[in-house]
């Protein structure tokens, strides 16, 4: 029986590179996102050419009423849930200094980011908890944070703060889930080539250019996705809690 893999935010980038490898994996896919299908049908017909079976509901992880309304149809159509990726996320509208950040700001990004991550996992956890146990676990939760989780950004400092958010959150999950057969993993990318990333191009790539990061190439959603595919196996199975950075090695401390 195939299994079925939520992605959230999943129209596009990263978490459009996750839903269709994992839809190459053999999963069924099941996809949350706030943007109109119509404005990435492309992407939508991609999948349908590949025979990846999917569901794509338009919706906000922020939004309780969308959330559970999403599962239930996931559930409704394919049965169990058996992998949760948290990919979708916001960044700051505008980028202020942190003397400037406003509290709307603030609400916005940590709200997405953090609280919308902590509740759909929640509830996914929820419906995992009432499965059978298949092969050697449960289900799977994968979150996507960022390097900004331990990497200073002063000018978008509430992107930092729900980044970090979400890292504790993979630490608690996994803690609590353990015991039920469900791991809890995280992977923090760094300059990934996508929509986000395009205002601040220019920046990156002069980095880029200039040694910063010691695998001297922008990261891409196939990148990431290959990640969360691995993760997905049972390769990792004496293991929760954990993350891997995506990053190049720009977190390599050197002198």
């Amino acid at each position: 029986m195939k299994k079925t893999a939520i992605v959230t935010g999943g129209s596009r980038g990263i978490g459009f590179g996750v839903a269709r490898q994992l839809g190459l994996d053999g999963y069924n896919v099941a996809i949350l996102d706030v943007n109109d299908p119509k404005d990435y049908q492309e992407n939508l017909d991609e999948l349908e050419k590949l025979g990846i079976d999917y569901l794509y509901i338009q919706g906000s992880t922020t939004v309780k009423e969308d959330r559970e309304a999403f599962v239930k149809k996931v559930v409704e159509k394919y049965g169990d849930i058996d992998v949760l990726v948290n990919n979708a996320g916001v960044a700051p509208k505008v980028r202020l200094d942190l003397l400037e950040m406003t509290e709307e700001s603030f609400d916005y990004v940590v709200g997405t980011n953090t609280k919308g991550t902590m509740f759909m996992t929640q509830l996914v956890a929820k419906q995992m908890l009432t499965q059978p146990v298949k092969g050697r676990r449960r289900g799977v939760i994968v979150n996507i944070s960022s390097s900004s989780v331990t990497v200073s950004s002063t000018n978008r400092g509430e992107y930092c703060v729900s980044k970090a958010g979400v890292a504790m959150l993979t630490t608690l999950y996994a803690d609590r889930l353990a015991a039920d057969d469900i791991q809890v993993y995280e992977i923090r990318p760094g300059v990934i080539e996508t929509d986000m990333t395009r205002v601040v191009h220019k920046k990156y790539s002069d980095l880029i250019e200039q040694g910063v990061f010691p695998i001297a190439r922008w990261g891409t959603p196939q990148d990431i996705a290959d990640a969360v595919s691995a993760f997905c196996t049972e390769k990792f199975i004496y293991s929760t809690g954990n993350y891997i950075d995506l990053d190049g090695g720009f977190h390599i401390k050197k002198l």
